[in-house]
């Protein structure tokens, strides 16, 4: 298999840390959607990542998609990072606000990066969306004991939630505050401590720099 995408990317990483925690073999091409957008676009005509090309040749796009995919490849006992039933349902709800939270957050680094003068309206409204969104996600993660999210293991939530602040973090430093967000930053240090966080990382490079 191979993976296409930089793992500044929260979306790349969270499939990256999922082949390392199933184990399963891949080669990784941190190719950008900008600097690389060519070859990108010979597997994936969208020039999008992540993008994963199966052995098969069967070409596989969008990161919640791909995470449903490497699940069934790695079968139901070894998924460990899936859920099912009501934690299921948890699961994709949590997951998908902390994926809304970065294609914001995405929205307004390329408002900074690739425009002349940033549009005031657009920006506050993104603005708005990350915030109120974080703050969601804070009360989530805030009202659970577990060393994770549903138990003493990692799940797909975990990894997202995860790498949605350190992206936010890093590509938006000074613009959240995260005084009032401690649980969401306890949850990103416990996890980026584990080796499959640290083996899929990279610091962020704005649009255009790689």
């Amino acid at each position: 298999m191979m993976l296409i995408g930089q793992y500044d990317s929260p979306f790349v990483r969270r499939v990256g840390i999922a082949l390392k925690t199933y184990g399963l073999a891949f080669e990784h091409r941190p190719w950008s959607t900008f600097g690389d957008a060519d070859q990108i676009a010979r597997y994936n005509p969208l020039r999008r990542a992540p993008t994963l090309v199966l052995d098969d040749g069967a070409v596989i796009t969008d990161s919640l998609t791909i995470l449903e995919v490497l699940d069934a490849m790695a079968g139901p006992k070894a998924a460990v990072l899936n859920r099912t039933g009501a934690d299921r349902r948890d699961l994709l709800q949590i997951s998908a606000f902390a994926a809304g939270a970065a294609d914001k957050a995405i929205s307004l680094v390329y408002e900074r990066v690739l425009r002349e003068a940033a549009l005031p309206l657009w920006v506050d409204r993104c603005r708005a969306q990350v915030s109120e969104t974080l703050d969601l996600l804070e009360a989530e993660r805030a009202q659970r004991s577990t060393p994770y999210l549903f138990d003493a293991a990692l799940s797909h939530a975990d990894v997202v939630l995860a790498t949605v602040t350190r992206f936010i973090c890093e590509a938006l430093d000074g613009e959240f505050d995260w005084t009032h967000r401690p649980a969401l930053k306890a949850h990103s240090a416990r996890c980026e401590a584990l080796s499959a966080f640290q083996e899929a990382s990279q610091p962020f490079l704005k649009p255009g720099e790689a």
